[in-house]
């Protein structure tokens, strides 16, 4: 089974990793256990709300070799295939580099012996400079073919040299390695140097960093046109949604009618009591009809998938893969047994009342092949944990120590525990099922993810489908 995984992406937000093979199909679950004290609840946060506003879903080609872009040196040749081909073959470059570039570079944030991220440092500075000089060998004549070019140039040029930046300014630093440091600086020097000569960023843009930094976003993605899936949202649910609301509406209407009937035949002519009493139904019928079909639509919606994702290729047009998608708060007595077994692994300390919020996404590609050198797709959701925090205490309180004589202080910041059940599931020979099943927990306070840790209660077993 494909192992799906988890990971911190921004201060706040964690992704959900899967790479699927052409017809596969894939089934995770998530099971928050959220704190009771953090307020988070389906009064204070719909599953509507919290979906279209922090669930965010992505979809693009996926290379497990990271390290050396697929696209041979001819397939960015403007002399060879359609123009269409080009600008395709150019994007796939563009985006195997950036996703290369990233990954080397947060692993070597990662080294901590100075001698080994300087050497990882050098030798990504020998790849960078050979994949950049494959790129900039064909440059286009035709005027078409050549604005794509600068495009990915310009924006490969400038993520280069913030990278590199980047490492510099968040790496071990070292007087030893001063030769190492300066090769590093003369990259990011070379590249901001050529972009100058090329004249592919105007005074004004380059003096403004906000301007910059939003043309580079704008560049980014019109490289990833034709990598990138382009993705459709459907609710599932609006037609039944008015469907209940009609029919909740004609049988409280009926009701009321009867009643407004039966009245108007016991008062012989209008009077100030007869306008009374059909002021109170009328008010009596708007309070129960909207409560009555929140009641009622919310037992009819349990449990049903609420939003489909659909992912098409910018090019071709053909539709690639899609997501089924579900969003629930759920009781105790919901949750699945072996969830609840991990759950309770936690320490006496830890388990305190929780709201449970569930979430499934069932992957299916519907692709039979993809284009030559791909064999698999990365969907990722990404979870943003922003509107967690909205109700949240801030970090106050002071700790003190006794230090001989003297009393000494300081600030303590006030963290939340998050639990988080991942379920992965594979169909097997039968009616049986294949599952995966992590623990993770997630600590963080108002401003940030401190870290995401994964237990060691993770277990393979088998059965019955849900």
């Amino acid at each position: 089974m494909k192992r799906i995984s988890l990971t911190q992406d921004e201060n706040l937000s964690f992704k959900v990793s899967q790479q699927l093979s052409p017809q596969e199909s894939q089934r995770f679950d998530l099971y928050f256990s959220i704190p009771e004290e953090m307020g988070i609840n389906a009064t204070t946060l719909s599953e509507d709300n919290y979906f279209h506003s922090s669930i965010r879903s992505h979809s693009a080609y996926f290379s497990r070799q990271v390290h050396l872009p697929l696209v041979r040196s001819r397939f960015i040749s403007q002399k060879k295939g359609e123009k269409g081909d080009y600008r395709s073959n150019l994007n796939l470059f563009s985006y195997q580099f950036r996703v290369a570039l990233e990954t080397d570079i947060k692993q070597a944030l990662q080294e901590k012996d100075i001698e080994i991220f300087y050497q990882y440092a050098l030798e990504l500075v020998d790849q960078t400079q050979n994949l950049l000089k494959k790129l900039r060998r064909y440059t286009p004549l035709d005027q078409k073919l050549s604005s794509y070019f600068e495009n990915v140039d310009n924006y490969l040029s400038w993520y280069t040299e913030q990278s590199f930046l980047n490492l510099l300014a968040n790496g071990p630093k070292s007087s030893e390695h001063a030769e190492t440091r300066e090769v590093l600086f003369a990259l990011c020097r070379q590249e901001n140097n050529y972009r100058t000569e090329r004249q592919y960023n105007s005074k004004i843009t380059l003096a403004d960093p906000n301007r910059i930094t939003n043309k580079m976003r704008l560049l980014q993605r019109l490289s990833e046109f034709g990598v990138v899936f382009k993705r459709t949202t459907h609710d599932l649910d609006d037609n039944l949604r008015r469907l209940v609301r009609g029919g909740i509406t004609a049988v409280v209407m009926a009701f009321v009618m009867s009643i407004v009937l039966n009245a108007r035949s016991a008062f012989n002519e209008v009077t100030l009591v007869l306008i009374t009493f059909l002021g109170v139904i009328y008010g009596v019928r708007e309070i129960f009809k909207d409560d009555l079909t929140r009641y009622i639509w919310r037992k009819i919606q349990r449990g049903r998938p609420k939003w489909q994702h659909v992912f098409t290729d910018s090019l071709s047009k053909n539709k690639m893969s899609m997501q089924t998608l579900w969003l629930d708060y759920i009781k105790n007595k919901d949750l699945p047994d072996i969830v609840n077994k991990h759950f309770q692994q936690r320490r006496q300390q830890n388990k305190q009342a929780a709201q449970l919020l569930h979430f499934r996404c069932n992957s299916k590609v519907i692709a039979k092949e993809f284009i030559p050198g791909f064999k698999e797709i990365q969907h990722q959701m990404f979870f943003n944990l922003t509107p967690f925090v909205r109700f949240l205490k801030k970090g106050e309180g002071r700790l003190y120590a006794l230090d001989g004589s003297k009393i000494s202080n300081q600030g303590v910041e006030r963290r939340y525990q998050i639990n988080l059940a991942v379920v992965q599931e594979q169909k097997i020979v039968g009616s049986k099922t294949k599952q995966y099943i992590q623990r993770f927990k997630i600590t963080m306070n108002r401003s940030k993810i401190i870290n995401i840790e994964g237990m060691k209660s993770e277990q393979n077993f088998e059965g019955n489908p849900q």
